[in-house]
């Protein structure tokens, strides 16, 4: 299925999602590798939550976002790295780099008895061990779970408890502006209660910070890689396989593990990446979401490495050491596409334009947003300030459950309204429904939004 490139394509490939859905999917999965070709492309219910994708497949995500690219892309910057203090090195890893890297990992899991089926939990700041540890699980039919840096040791607990961990990676600490957050004194306190954990790998990202190490459980993951074999072949998977357990923050009771699968959810990141940013083979692409939430795993990590894209990872906070920071990075990277929540806009927006206006940030092409509905001021102030009203905006709606973008403008091609989502992608039909849960047909009216395919 070809790249959508305009206004009219957006139509044709709707439409056609719409009368020959599995024609239509079955045209997208068919860009990416599979070690078996499926013959069944979709069955189940989506109102039983019972659908499954190319079930009798087999695939690897690390294999369609690493491997697949080694032949022509080797020496691409996949992965540049901005680090917490602005006076460090960045670090630019390619494509073949982040491929060793990620076989050394996966060597080392496998090494401490993780299996296939077996679950990986990180609980780590934004570094690229987070980005080659997950990609590592992929790779030996591992199930990742990260939990978010900032969540206390009792919720780290419950997740380690309710997914049955084995093996957990952690920092030392996460450096976020000046403040260095104590991960590892946490994950001790969270491991009084949570018993599956067999071994600990610790990052040491500060020298100076001391945490204390369990003997025959706690390990330093730099002295741990030193050897490993940096050979390791992507295993087949199951399309239907686990892939990821992502928990919701519980705000209503206990928090909520939402499993992914692996053929459904790599083809819908690979397709929905490709067609929301429109992004180019020079491009310079920023999420600046945390692995530990869903964009960061859908929108830094897998959707733009399948696409062969360069992939921008931010360890530090936005307004440290000013409110500028984030622009200094965009000019000297010459980043073209940034996706930010409406939180982070409104936060930069309240420090004033003169921690803007040093910048030219002229190599901007597209914005994002995500994570909440922006209102229609901080879409004002992103559009004439950040994106200099050249810039399109692609406010995007889609949640956890549903692993990447259900509804947005595509950058360049759909008309965009100010704090307006707009269109659905192709394969996906939202409705409205009223407090019966009856649909509303009205083309002007209020309602629940809900997801009908």
């Amino acid at each position: 299925m070809k790249k959508i490139d305009s206004i009219n394509e957006y139509k044709h490939q709707y439409n056609l999602a719409q009368e020959e859905n599995k024609h239509y999917w079955d045209q997208v999965a068919k860009n990416l590798n599979w070690f078996k070709p499926y013959t069944k492309i979709q069955s189940g219910d989506f109102n039983e939550l019972n659908v499954k994708w190319f079930e009798d497949g087999e695939t690897n995500l690390s294999y369609n976002c690493l491997d697949r690219h080694l032949e022509t892309s080797k020496d691409k910057n996949a992965l540049i790295y901005v680090k917490n203090d602005p006076d460090q090195d960045i670090e630019f890893i390619t494509y073949e780099e982040l491929h060793t890297r990620t076989c050394q990992m996966a060597n080392l899991l496998k090494k401490a008895g993780v299996k296939k089926g077996d679950r990986v939990v990180f609980y780590m700041g934004m570094t690229p061990e987070l980005m080659t540890g997950i990609l590592a699980c992929t790779r030996i039919g591992a199930i990742h779970s990260v939990v978010f840096g900032g969540f206390s040791a009792k919720a780290l607990s419950e997740r380690i408890n309710d997914c049955g961990a084995k093996v957990l990676l952690t920092n030392d600490c996460s450096l976020r502006g000046t403040k260095k957050v104590p991960l590892k004194e946490i994950v001790d306190e969270a491991l009084k209660t949570s018993p599956s954990i067999e071994k600990v790998f610790v990052q040491r990202v500060d020298l100076e910070f001391e945490s204390s190490m369990l003997e025959g459980r706690d390990f330093i993951l730099e002295d741990s890689l030193i050897d490993v074999d940096a050979n390791c072949e992507a295993e087949p998977i199951n399309s239907e396989d686990p892939l990821f357990i992502l928990y919701t923050s519980g705000s209503t009771g206990k928090p909520k593990g939402l499993l992914h699968t692996t053929g459904g959810y790599m083809t819908y990141a690979y397709h929905s990446f490709r067609n929301v940013f429109q992004v180019e083979e020079n491009d310079i692409y920023w999420c600046t979401a945390d692995i530990g939430w869903i964009t960061g795993h859908t929108y830094t990590t897998y959707g733009p490495l399948l696409n062969g894209a360069t992939t921008v990872m931010f360890e530090g906070v936005p307004t440290w050491p000013d409110a500028g920071r984030m622009w200094r990075i965009v000019d000297r990277l010459k980043v073209t596409h940034f996706y930010t929540a409406p939180t982070a806009i409104r936060a930069l927006e309240a420090q004033g334009t003169e921690y803007v206006t040093p910048y030219s940030l002229e190599s901007l092409k597209v914005l994002g947003t995500v994570g909440e509905p922006i209102n229609e001021e901080a879409w004002e102030w992103y559009n004439k300030n950040i994106g200099k009203e050249r810039a399109p905006i692609v406010d995007t709606w889609w949640q956890t459950e549903t692993g990447g973008i259900m509804i947005s403008p595509l950058a360049g091609i759909t008309k965009t309204v100010p704090s307006y989502a707009t269109l659905p992608l192709p394969g996906v039909t939202p409705v409205l429904m009223d407090s019966e849960g009856k649909e509303i047909l009205d083309s002007k009216a209020e309602g629940n939004l809900c997801i009908k395919h």
